[in-house]
């Protein structure tokens, strides 16, 4: 998978936990770069570009429709993203289970994605405007998980029972799931990613 890696600036136990960027609709590899600077500046960080082409715009999975997931091929790429996470972890020598996703709308799906089909996936995860990634399945074991849900509350392309019910079954499988906020739609605010990068520090520093 096309991607970019940055080496963190810890080291032994003082060193940050790895983060995994997960781009939106039409992003790159590098576009989560300023929210991991914010987040975690000392942090590895592996940006990841989607293999899928939606009208020439980069995504992690296809969709049928708006809302919509292709839910065959999502089950394809999230397999396909797993095993390339183990190979960028040897490859470049972090931490697998401590590594902590970034996705923002498509990327957030994948992220959610991997929890709800391989467990022990990701040591975190900040999943801003996310939506359900599949219905019945069982999920995981994800006793100690921590997971931060930015979501809006006039977002219509990730609609706030989504953020409800994704929220019910991170935590029915054991998640410790904290969710916030905003007045606003699909846009991603800097006070969203403020508060992102203040759970980050509360919970892995």
């Amino acid at each position: 998978m096309k991607h970019i890696f940055k080496p963190g600036t810890g080291s032994g136990e003082r060193a940050a936990p790895p983060l995994l960027l997960l781009h939106g609709t039409g992003g790159t590899e590098t576009d989560l770069l300023p929210l991991a600077e914010l987040i975690s500046p000392a942090s590895p960080v592996l940006g990841v570009r989607g293999n899928v082409l939606e009208n020439g715009m980069p995504r992690f999975f296809r969709r049928l429709a708006a809302g919509v997931f292709d839910e065959e091929d999502l089950v394809l790429r999230t397999r396909e993203l797993n095993d390339f996470l183990d190979e960028a972890s040897e490859q470049y020598g972090f931490d697998r289970r401590a590594l902590v996703a970034v996705g923002y709308s498509n990327g957030a799906n994948i992220a959610a994605s991997l929890l709800f089909h391989y467990p022990q996936a990701l040591g975190g995860a900040i999943l801003h405007h996310p939506m359900v990634p599949r219905r019945g399945v069982e999920l995981p074991d994800m006793a100690g998980l921590q997971v931060f849900i930015g979501a809006g509350r006039y977002d219509a392309m990730s609609p706030a029972r989504e953020t409800e019910e994704l929220e019910r079954l991170l935590s029915g499988a054991g998640a410790d799931v904290h969710v916030h906020w905003e007045p606003y739609g699909h846009q991603l605010t800097p006070t969203e990613v403020d508060a992102a990068a203040a759970w980050f520090r509360q919970n892995f520093s």
